[in-house]
């Protein structure tokens, strides 16, 4: 019987008789999608066989008797691939092998169903480690059962099968008993394998955002070749508000943005987007600390608000594609303006306070419930009942504030309603204060404005609001505010101390 070496060298061969005489360059199209499927095929089968060979051998030995420090290098010195390839080819062996017991016995791989998959060529080492990896990140807080259901569904994916969700137990995880469909791509396996650990893991949710949190930023380099370079990390809600705008506006269906330059308009209309203040301060830079000073209403100093210059910069782009979003002159996608949707289950917003994860489908994000709460505040939430994957029910609940509320809450409030924060109204989310879920009205007796980050952040920043007799108040943290009183913003108690002619002339 041939040797496996053996057997190699007429695998490669054979693929030198492929190579040669230019046999590859006369294909029709159509033979070449079969030549690209069979050398698909064929490339899984030589990765199988690499991770296969080092994850039978010793650990360590291995590598140094062939004179290497460590498996990297001797992957760089055989295989030829880079530190990073070695690095992959590495993660996989260490998946896939199986330890030897103490009676010399071959123990069961930690992806016993991926191993499988991997050495009958339906995944390669990029598709193990999609389908591995977001389950690996929460493996600490998975149940056997748990493990072992995402192992099966992920291999029964591989190889085409669709995966079976048994509602009433969530570690009930199966296989379609059809015929297998269409192989599924790498990225195709990532999704499930996240959509498995947001099941599994409901709770895994709130560190991920808290990391995503502090990463997040923006940063616009110095001047070069004319240009500004822009970096920087986008949370996902945000990243998905971006992409959506910029489909509105290079949409091919429509005649393309709005051209350039100068536009006049006749001077007897008022702008949708306009805000009036009824003190006629037009250019909007009073200052909620001026006149006679109150330290509960300024912040000087600037120790409120603790986020970076790019933190600043990347909440600043947020609020900026909420404004873009919503006027009345941005394009629009399936005729509606470019709107962000987060999917979450009825009951987890229900109980947003108790875990859960929300969706984000421009991003295909996971992210907490919290999220989906504070931008349903400011926008509408469509209920879809669905039985067994159909749709049997569609409502909606109107709960935006219109542009003539916004107006008036615009003139009441001036800034964010949060102390030391200057972002202008204008630029604001309109938060409930009394959540409309809890029955609260969309109101201006009920509505503040709110910057992106602090209507991000209310939750859970130690910050409360409440509104007394149509005006709103304050209770900020006890290190900010000893006495833990109700304060009322400058700005909103101003409107009080306005004489009822000038009041009417605004």
């Amino acid at each position: 019987m041939n040797s496996t070496a053996e057997l190699l060298d007429r695998v490669i061969a054979d693929l030198d008789a492929v190579l040669s005489d230019d046999a590859l360059a006369g294909l029709s199209d159509a033979d070449r999608v079969t030549v690209l499927q069979g050398a698909g095929a064929a490339f899984r089968r030589v990765e199988a066989v690499i991770v296969e060979t080092i994850a039978t051998g010793d650990a360590v030995d291995f590598p140094h008797a062939a004179g290497c420090r460590g498996l990297n290098e001797l992957l760089q010195r055989t295989v030829r691939v880079d530190v990073r390839g070695a690095s992959r080819v590495d993660t996989v062996v260490d998946l896939v092998r199986r330890p030897v017991s103490l009676s010399g016995e071959r123990m069961p791989a930690r992806w016993s169903e991926l191993r499988l998959a991997l050495l009958d060529g339906v995944v390669g080492v990029a598709g193990f480690l999609g389908a591995t990896g977001p389950i690996e990140r929460v493996w600490d807080r998975l149940t056997v059962d748990q493990r072992l259901a995402a192992d099966v569904a992920l291999a029964g994916c591989a190889r085409g099968h669709g995966v079976v969700v048994d509602d009433d137990d969530d570690d009930d995880e199966g296989l379609d008993a059809d015929a297998p469909g269409p192989a599924p791509t790498v990225q195709d396996l990532k999704a499930l394998a996240e959509d498995l650990a947001s099941m599994f893991d409901p709770d895994g949710a709130e560190p991920k955002d808290e990391d995503s949190k502090r990463r997040r930023g923006v940063t616009i380099g110095r001047l070069k070749d004319g240009v500004h370079a822009i970096r920087g990390y986008l949370t996902p809600e945000v990243a998905a508000q971006l992409q959506l705008i910029l489909d509105a506006i290079l949409n091919p269906k429509r005649d393309g943005p709005p051209m350039p330059g100068v536009h006049f308009a006749p001077s007897d209309g008022a702008d949708a987007d306009s805000d009036v203040d009824v003190d006629g301060d037009a250019d909007g830079d009073a200052d909620r600390g001026g006149g006679d000073a109150d330290p509960f209403n300024s912040d000087p100093r600037c120790v409120l608000d603790d986020r970076t210059a790019a933190q600043k910069r990347h909440d600043a782009l947020a609020m900026i594609f909420q404004i873009a979003a919503r006027h009345k002159k941005m394009p629009t996608l399936g005729g509606s303006s470019p709107v962000l949707v987060v999917n979450v289950d009825a009951k987890d917003l229900a109980a947003h306070g108790h875990g859960g994860w929300a969706t984000i489908p421009g991003s295909g994000a996971h992210v907490p419930v919290s999220v989906a709460a504070q931008v349903a505040c400011s926008g509408s939430i469509q209920r879809v009942l669905m039985d067994e994957g159909r749709i049997i029910g569609i409502s909606t609940t109107d709960r935006v504030f219109t542009v003539y509320q916004r107006r008036a809450i615009v003139a009441r409030d001036k800034e964010c309603l949060i102390p030391g924060c200057h972002v202008p109204a204008s630029w604001c989310e309109i938060h409930h204060v009394t959540e409309h879920a809890r029955g609260g009205p969309t109101h201006t007796d009920n509505g503040v404005p709110l910057c992106w980050w602090h209507h991000r952040s209310l939750g859970a920043s130690g910050w409360e609001i409440r509104m007394e007799d149509g005006l709103p108040q304050v209770r900020g943290p006890r290190w900010w505010d000893p006495d833990q009183r109700w304060r009322t913003p400058r700005f909103s108690a101003a409107r009080l101390k306005l004489p009822a002619q000038l009041a009417r002339a605004g």
